[in-house]
């Protein structure tokens, strides 16, 4: 009969990870369930339900406990996650759904309690008379200590893997397993084969900008097409001078780095601003001197077209 009572205790355990999974599943539908309903009064006067919301959403949340935890005995995280709540007061092994007053209580100090919170918060914040500061001092010290005792039922949690918020530990329901869990397999291949294209994808973005693009370029086009030479005449300046070796448009105030191919002059500045070793992308010709283009070339290039 032991053997038997610990293979049940070990199905029904739930994951510390599922049972957070499922909190933040349950906040995340909160959210949703509240932006959609205050979509709904997007035409209305703004600030309509500012004076209100503390009500409203506490009976949004009292309408999802409604249909949740008081019909199935789980939230909607919880349903997601095939998990439900317990009663771990109950003597008995089998599973045994919590109490109607336990989960009248759990709407209580869930739903009550936030509502009483945020309503205390704007009465003192409308009401800043002296008779108030005392009542504001308890109510803090009030909310200082549950605050701290959740952190310390937090901890206990992380320890033991039971009851991850303090209403649950106080009102005694522990989350269980709506049905046996099979055992997880991992395929470890997916994930090998992610870490990898992270890896490469990291050194791509390490490495790539310590690279010279247009340098590179430069370099494999001196391969590709052997450069004869760079012949200084004013006649090859003319030929060549049609487009800007960088945009490949009319020249902009055209401007020569030393060989027979011409640029605009805010490209090939603003490349060797950016690169102190620029080189022409055409032939490989390092930056000498940045030098305008003689007039008489201009003219006879635009009376040549």
């Amino acid at each position: 009969m032991a053997p038997r009572k610990e293979n049940t205790k070990s199905i029904n355990r739930v994951l510390r990870i599922s049972q957070l999974d499922a909190l933040e599943l349950n906040k995340a539908l909160e959210q949703l369930v509240w932006s959609q309903f205050t979509q709904c009064f997007h035409g209305f006067k703004p600030g309509l339900l500012t004076c209100f919301e503390p009500e409203v959403k506490a009976f949004l949340w009292l309408f999802l406990w409604r249909f949740t935890i008081y019909s199935k005995n789980a939230t909607v995280g919880q349903s997601v996650l095939n998990i439900q709540y317990k009663n771990d007061f109950s003597p008995n092994q089998r599973y045994q759904p919590p109490s109607k007053n336990q989960k009248i209580w759990y709407a209580v100090c869930t739903i009550g309690g936030r509502w009483l919170e945020e309503r205390c918060y704007d009465l003192f914040r409308n009401h800043r008379l002296a008779s108030f500061g005392k009542v504001k001092q308890c109510v803090n010290f009030v909310v200082g200590l549950l605050k701290l005792g959740s952190l310390i039922n937090f901890l206990i949690f992380l320890q033991r893997g039971k009851f991850a918020t303090l209403t649950e530990r106080l009102l005694g329901i522990r989350s269980v397993f709506c049905k046996p869990q099979n055992i997880r397999e991992v395929g470890f291949e997916y994930m090998n084969r992610e870490l990898l294209w992270h890896g490469f994808a990291e050194f791509l973005i390490f490495l790539l900008p310590l690279i010279n693009i247009q340098k590179l370029k430069a370099k494999l086009s001196s391969w590709c097409i052997p450069f004869t030479g760079a012949p200084n005449s004013d006649d090859t300046l003319v030929t060549s001078g049609k487009e800007c070796s960088l945009c490949g448009e009319w020249p902009t105030m055209p401007h020569t780095i030393g060989c027979q191919h011409i640029f605009c002059y805010y490209c090939v500045k603003s490349n060797f601003l950016f690169d102190m070793y620029f080189t022409c992308p055409k032939c490989g010709t390092e930056v000498h001197s940045l030098q305008p283009l003689k007039s008489g070339i201009e003219m006879s290039e635009v009376n040549a077209l």
